[in-house]
């Protein structure tokens, strides 16, 4: 398998040009780095340029904190939360 520029299609790139490997490892850094947000159950995926949040969450305000991250490496627009709630029974 070779690696490098004739592998990626226009739809691997993000609107800012950066490959998707290099986004989800950029959100991922994000998330992982808010001593706040349990992120281990988060997935990133991109499709096109969109992102794609799944996974799980096991408090109300990781969604917004999970999104509004991605939001600010991707842009808003191009952010899509897919995460289901899991939240402890007490």
């Amino acid at each position: 398998m070779k690696f490098g520029p004739e592998n990626h299609s226009h739809e691997e790139r993000c609107p800012q040009g950066h490959s998707s490997a290099s986004t989800i490892a950029t959100i991922e850094a994000a998330l992982s780095a808010d001593p706040d947000l349990d992120s281990s159950s988060i997935e990133i995926r991109m499709l096109g340029p969109v992102v794609l949040l799944e996974g799980y969450i096991t408090k109300p305000a990781d969604r917004e904190k999970a999104t509004s991250l991605a939001a600010m490496i991707v842009g808003p627009e191009n952010v899509q939360d897919r995460m289901l709630s899991r939240f402890p029974t007490q």
